[in-house]
């Protein structure tokens, strides 16, 4: 297995298209991928790890060779699994305003600011399900991870920690946690 895994990590140091972008040029990155999200904090005992599909679109110009600046715009679903066949189903239009530090030819690190604008809270059970409207509108995270582009495919894995709080009032504070793994094509324009 790790002789496989080294010959992947050389065959794709071997390419010699580079996807990163001359100064002061934008693109545009549809993307796909999946959430492992959780809610975490205060009354979570039981909560675990919920597997859910995210996807929409990030632009970015490139300030310099070294730096581009991103924004975007993903539809997400997220939540948590729970004890006893439960499950809250949150859908979230995503925000991610980024700063992209390129450390090597093609391979950026990110950090940034992200609010998240609820679009539905469900809680799901047993084959139904009702709303859940202790929601706040909208919270913020901070999302911090790392990508690697080649022949302008664009491999994304960020982790999304949350800082405000997702219900209102006194029950605590229970907020996300997202791992995103994600692919997307690079379009320069």
């Amino acid at each position: 297995m790790k002789k496989i895994l080294l010959l992947a990590v050389v065959m794709l140091a071997s390419l010699n298209a580079s996807a990163q972008q001359d100064e002061g040029t934008w693109s545009i990155t549809p993307k796909v991928g999946f959430n492992l999200a959780n809610i975490v904090g205060d009354h979570t005992d039981g909560y675990s790890m919920k597997f859910a599909l995210f996807g929409g679109a990030e632009a970015m110009y490139q300030v310099t060779p070294m730096i581009g600046l991103s924004g975007g715009l993903l539809f997400s679903a997220q939540g948590a699994e729970m004890d006893g066949d439960a499950s809250v189903a949150l859908t979230n239009l995503n925000i991610p305003i980024m700063a992209n530090f390129y450390v090597a030819e093609n391979l950026a690190l990110k950090v940034g600011l992200q609010p998240d604008f609820n679009l539905s809270a469900k809680m799901k059970y047993n084959g139904g399900s009702s709303d859940i409207t202790s929601t706040q509108t909208v919270v913020l995270d901070i999302p911090f991870g790392i990508s690697y582009e080649f022949s302008s495919i664009v491999l994304d894995a960020r982790y999304n920690l949350g800082l405000s709080k997702i219900f209102k009032g006194e029950g605590g504070s229970q907020r996300n946690s997202v791992f995103q793994i994600s692919v997307g094509y690079k379009i320069p324009f």
